[in-house]
């Protein structure tokens, strides 16, 4: 199967899935001829992959791991929603985090690594959802090539459209390795912190301090 010539006219920026799931077969078609792309940029690197026991199959594992993983989102089905009713008709601010975040920056390939907070205003006479889905979609968005700005809203775009929140905002902080690991070489103390907001959350000052020093006091826990 030759994705180069099939798949050009089927290409999306590097942080939007699909039209379509890859199948099983499809994603292993994909890190076969991604592996061997990687072989050509050993060979152009100067690297014996043949022969040295270090780099034999790393080209291979390589592209497994882009597949497979870095990228799952991009081949994969978004997370199924699993809601419950309201029954309390709980209307009040729920943070949940922080939540694990492992990227990959879009400019660098380096790794991006931080933590992910989610504000809800749930409808009194609506649906909630469970807390794990919100680790589900941070995962979803985030195993993809992305630049923070994007992520932010990515993430937050999709639980309002599936779950209709009055009002959401999501904060991420995270260490960006194409800054610490070259050019300027910052330190890992060094991260990017943006939040976005949504409905009720936008339209309210107060909403926003509170989810802040939230996320705040969940820093310290």
């Amino acid at each position: 199967m030759n994705f180069h010539s099939r798949d050009l006219n089927l290409a999306r920026k590097c942080n939007e899935a699909l039209d379509q799931p890859l199948t099983e077969a499809e994603r292993e078609a994909m890190s076969v001829a991604a592996a061997r792309k990687l072989e050509e940029l050993f060979d152009i690197l100067r690297i014996d992959h043949l022969n040295d026991h270090n780099t034999r199959e790393t080209p291979q594992r390589v592209a497994r791991m882009f597949v497979e993983e870095l990228l799952e989102g991009r081949y994969t089905a978004p997370p199924r929603i699993t809601e419950f009713d309201n029954a309390q008709a709980y209307d009040q601010l729920i943070v949940t985090g922080p939540i694990e975040l492992r990227s990959m920056c879009a400019h660098h390939l380096m790794p991006i690594y931080g933590q992910a907070y989610i504000g809800i205003l749930p409808p009194a006479d609506g649906k909630i959802i469970g807390l794990s889905k919100y680790d589900r979609i941070v995962n979803y968005f985030a195993s993809r090539l992305q630049i923070q700005e994007e992520l932010v809203k990515q993430i937050g775009q999709y639980i309002m459209d599936m779950t209709q929140p009055r009002g959401l905002a999501v904060r991420i902080s995270a260490v960006h390795m194409c800054k610490t690991q070259r050019g300027v070489r910052a330190s890992h103390l060094s991260r990017m912190v943006n939040t976005y907001c949504w409905g009720e959350m936008a339209s309210s000052p107060e909403l926003k301090q509170q989810f802040l020093q939230e996320c705040a006091t969940l820093d310290r826990a």
